[in-house]
């Protein structure tokens, strides 16, 4: 191998310290300290040293880091003296780095990792440094052992010794006094530590990244259950994908499966299985494997033990089999360090760990996640129904056969059929275990035919193909009790199923008037006769309008006369639904308020929305005042719906939340869905309402999840949900949700498309994420390519030039620039905007060395800024947005010409120097000229610029030192000041401006 120069290896080290973190930037590391020490060069060879442990440090491979510091200290300890200030402290640092590492390798000896702490203790104070460090490492050491007295005293001692330049950051030291304290078992107490970390007093380079993760179950067994959703939803997305922070990542995955969110902790996992494996350092393997036995364990207990998990070592396992060979190795890597501790500490903490049951039955977390495979009660709890438990199975025969409980059961299921409650279908679904658990022949003949009618009606609710045969079955059960008023009912829902199944018009009329003679046949003294009548009336008043649409819209006549037609049939339906509430209101007020929703929407239809609301609002209030509020739900969430798109929000409101109030009896989950998503989405349009808004839509999400519409409401729940947490300022939040369902939105046609990665994009780049950022505006251009309007995807090119350019994609960022001026140009009527990207432009050729033909073509793109403001104010002179652009236009060419001014070198040449001396004159001149003039414009604009202004008065004074007229300088913030006093300008602003004038005159 050809030996690389010292100047190769001096930059590949750089390079190597830019690089992901991980194996590959490890094992170039590795290579760069072979390279030099074979150079020779010991301050090198000391250099790539200090790298190699850095590297080490911040990957799955930290253990390793003893051997190169180990090396680095013999290096000192041969000649102090050769080490920098700064290379000596990098070098008392990294004792801490290395003496966590001891702490967490079970194979060196116990006594190894006390003499370590000895040393550590004994140079630190011969350096003069505090004793605050070792006293933490005391406090960790002394824990693992059991040996809880002294872990304590060395907590007092750390929290007492003076902080100094060997102190570790205030983020990581909270973060390990808020450990400490939970596993003392004072969840309030870590969090109170946590605080500032959490609210970004305390950050570094892992902090609040672990803080984060380690405070979730903290906060679920504390019940601060948001806090703990948020907390997963910005941690996760910190921890995600790095190395170093695999054991933030278990707790994650831990997390999701003490919350009810195993399909999540199940992603995150698959996110991560390349890590999967035996990890260099065993304590971060016990504690990432740890958080995924967790998972595993439960996922075993909702039946899922043999569905496919991720591969171990190349080897593809199931949840079972990956529980098995990650159980075995953790184990054994706690007794390891038993053994070498002296006690079971550690395998007894990660046995409790692993066995830990849920904290929370189903916390929803907002972001998109595919379900487990329906199985067992896995599968109940996802539909959102009752499930037969191993308790109710077992219960004894009075509960579950014809004791009281089970009558009672018979009785309740009966009552919410008969009144039309939401429960009914739950209960009917209890009675049939039940009833199934009798021996045979033990089970009423009537019970036996109303648990017949509740399989057939759910059978052909969803559609099934044999709900039309048991439902002839259920009649004809019914008829030979004795019980018409039932078998009534079925004939009707016979004529249901066959519209719903799409029968011919001539059958469905036939099943429709055989349903309404069998109503009006029932006996005079039956008290559901008049029921069944009007039910069966008003059935037939909307499957016959809804015949008619067919045979009078699809295939028959031409288009207008379609449309009368449908009109027609319209207005026939609303005549006969208006004299149906008028003769029945009295007596059956719940089918009355079913009429009138219908004429509600009828009245939408005919496109009245101020008659549509009136008529939600009387159904809604006549289905609470029949008793039956879950009944009020629906138009109640349409009429918020109308109110809103006729301006109306605070009516809008007031009817959602009335829906919201009146469904918590309801059981299906679309309709729970649909009017909390309906009041979230109200809520988002007051300022003061975007915490609750967020509350809604995330439950919202939720039930359409169970309702299986995740793609669909689901997605329309969580865009919400995200622009909530966004306009709460929870930006991590609102990307985390937009980013799971992004796949969904897209899928919902191109205009949602582009707005949702528009605002991804947005999030993005407020989350300093200029790539990705970039690369959602670039996608939403795409989209945005065909459409006729050609301003979005300007817009767009706009936004990812930007970002380009922020990530520092120089020539990506500026063809991206190119293409949005194109497309501003070929629109016209956006002359601020082009202004922009010129300037935009003028510096990104700034970027690199600057040059004379560089600050020449920065200043042609000025230039060509300049005479779109100049053309654009020509028709309107007074444009305040158009005259800030020109000022600012002046005031940053004369930054680009200030750049020119102080990247100049002296030159040897008398003749060049006096030339570059002249040159550099008529610049400064110049520059003053264009502040003056900026300065004048944004004085014109008033109050609001008076910090342009400011900026431009102190460039003008210090360009005037730097010409030798410090008297120039000193007169114009002089000026300034008074001016500003007399304006009332800010103190702060004031300030500035003496302070400036205070360097100009010291």
């Amino acid at each position: 191998m050809t030996m690389m120069t010292r100047e190769e290896i001096d930059r590949r080290l750089e390079e190597n310290r830019q690089a992901p973190n991980g194996a590959a930037r490890n094992a170039h590391a590795e290579a760069l300290v072979g390279a030099a020490e074979a150079s020779g060069d010991a301050a090198l060879f000391r250099r790539a040293l200090d790298n190699l442990i850095t590297a080490y440090l911040y990957s799955a491979e930290s253990s390793k880091m003893l051997v190169p510091f180990a090396r680095l200290l013999q290096e000192y300890d041969k000649d102090p003296g050769s080490f920098s200030h700064w290379d000596a402290h990098s070098l008392f640092w990294q004792f801490k780095w290395v003496g966590t590492a001891i702490g967490d390798s079970p194979e060196i000896p116990l006594e190894s990792a006390v003499g370590w702490l000895e040393e550590m203790e004994r140079r630190y104070r011969l350096a003069g440094y505090s004793e605050r460090p070792v006293r933490e490492a005391e406090m960790w050491l002394a824990h693992a052992t059991g040996d809880d007295e002294r872990a304590d005293r060395a907590l007092g001692a750390w929290l007492a010794a003076e902080r100094d330049d060997m102190s570790d950051c205030h983020a990581c030291e909270l973060n390990s006094q808020g450990q400490y304290a939970v596993l003392r078992g004072d969840d309030a107490r870590a969090m109170e530590h946590w605080q500032p970390v959490l609210a970004g007093e305390r950050t570094c380079a892992e902090e609040p990244h672990r803080v984060l993760a380690t405070s979730l179950l903290p906060l679920l067994r504390l019940g601060r259950l948001d806090e703990a959703r948020s907390h997963h939803l910005r941690g996760y997305r910190l921890a995600r994908g790095n190395e170093s922070l695999l054991p933030s990542v278990g707790k994650h995955i831990e997390f999701c499966a003490l919350s009810g969110n195993e399909s999540r902790g199940l992603e995150i996992l698959a996110e991560h299985a390349a890590h999967v494996g035996p990890l260099p350092n065993v304590d971060d393997r016990m504690a990432f494997h740890g958080g995924i036995l967790v998972l595993l364990r439960r996922l075993k207990e909702l039946g899922h033990g043999d569905s496919p998990a991720v591969a171990y070592e190349g080897t593809p396992r199931t949840v079972s089999e990956l529980y098995d060979v990650l159980y075995t190795g953790s184990l054994d890597i706690a007794r390891r360090f038993d053994a070498r501790n002296g006690t079971t500490r550690v395998s007894d903490r990660f046995l409790a760990r692993i066995g830990r049951e849920p904290l929370a039955d189903v916390l929803p977390l907002g972001v998109r996640s595919a379900p487990l495979p329906a199985q067992g009660a896995a599968a109940g709890r996802a539909a959102g129904v009752p499930v037969p438990t191993a308790a109710s199975a077992a219960a004894p025969s009075g509960a579950r056969g014809e004791g009281p409980g089970f009558a009672d059961l018979v009785e309740r299921a009966r009552r919410a059929r008969d009144t039309g409650h939401p429960a009914a279908d739950g209960l009917w679904a209890e009675v049939a275990v039940r009833a199934a658990a009798l021996p045979e022949g033990e089970v009423d003949p009537l019970l036996a035919a109303d648990v017949a009618d509740s399989r057939a009606l759910a059978a052909a609710r969803g559609g099934a193909a044999d709900a039309a045969e048991l439902l002839e079955a259920v009649r004809d059960g019914y008829r030979a009790l004795g019980r018409a008023e039932r078998a009534a009912l079925a004939e009707l829902r016979l004529a249901s199923a066959a519209a719903q199944a799409g029968a011919a018009p001539e059958r469905i009329r036939e099943l429709l008037a055989v349903a309404v003679r069998a109503a009006e046949a029932l006996d005079a003294g039956e008290p559901l006769r008049e029921r069944r009548i009007a039910l069966a009336e008003l059935a037939s008043m909307r499957v016959e309008s809804y015949l008619r649409s067919l045979e009078g819209g699809e295939g028959h006549g031409d288009g207008d006369g379609d449309g009368a037609d449908h009109e027609h049939g319209h207005s026939g339906l609303a005549a006969g639904l208006t004299a149906f509430v008028a003769a029945r209101a009295e007596a059956l007020p719940d089918l009355a308020a079913e009429a009138e929703e219908m004429l509600g929407r009828i009245a939408l239809s005919q496109g009245d929305p101020e008659q549509a609301v009136e008529l939600l609002a009387a159904g809604a209030r006549r289905a609470v005042a029949a008793g039956r509020p879950w009944q009020a739900v629906e138009p109640l969430a349409l009429r918020a719906g109308v109110l809103m798109q006729l301006g109306r929000p605070e009516e809008a409101e007031e009817a959602a939340r009335a829906g919201v109030e009146h469904a918590d009896e309801v059981t299906d989950a679309e309709t729970q869905g649909a009017v909390r998503l309906t009041l979230a989405d109200i809520l988002l349009n007051r300022p003061d309402a975007a915490e609750e808004a967020a509350e809604h839509a995330l439950t919202a999400a939720h039930w359409f999840d169970l309702a299986g519409l995740t793609a669909d409401g689901g997605a329309q729940a969580r865009l919400v949900l995200a622009r909530a947490y966004a306009r709460a300022g929870r930006t991590a939040d609102a990307a985390e949700v937009l980013q799971s369902t992004l796949p969904d939105l897209l899928e919902h046609g191109e205009g949602q498309a582009v707005a949702a990665r528009e605002f991804l994009g947005d999030l993005l780049r407020q989350l300093n994420e200029p790539r990705a950022a970039a690369e959602q505006f670039l996608l939403a251009a795409e989209v945005a390519k065909g459409w006729e309007d050609a301003r979005p995807q300007a817009g767009l090119a706009h936004s990812a030039a930007d970002q380009l350019s922020e990530a520092r994609l120089d020539e990506e960022a500026a063809a991206a620039f190119e293409r949005a001026l194109e497309l501003y140009r070929a629109t016209g009527g956006a002359p601020v905007a082009e202004v922009r990207i010129l300037r935009s432009l003028a510096w990104l050729g700034l970027r690199g060395e600057i040059t004379d033909v560089q600050v020449a073509q920065a200043r042609s793109r000025m230039a060509e800024a300049a005479a779109v403001l100049d053309a654009a104010l020509a028709a309107d002179p007074q444009a305040p947005a158009l005259r800030y652009e020109l000022a600012q236009t002046w005031h940053q060419l004369a930054q680009v010409l200030d750049r020119r001014v102080t990247s100049s070198e002296e030159s040897d040449d008398a003749e060049e120097a006096q030339a570059e001396e002249a040159l550099l004159e008529a610049l400064r001149l110049e520059e003053i000229e264009l502040v003056e003039r900026a300065a004048a414009l944004y004085a014109e604009l008033g109050p609001d610029h008076l910090g342009g202004r400011l900026e431009c008065v102190q460039f003008a004074a210090w360009t005037e030192q730097e010409l030798g007229r410090d008297e120039a300088g000193a007169a114009r913030m002089t000026a300034l000041i008074e001016e500003l006093r007399a304006q009332g300008a800010p103190t702060a602003m004031v300030e500035r401006a003496e302070y400036t004038l205070g360097h100009l005159t010291s």
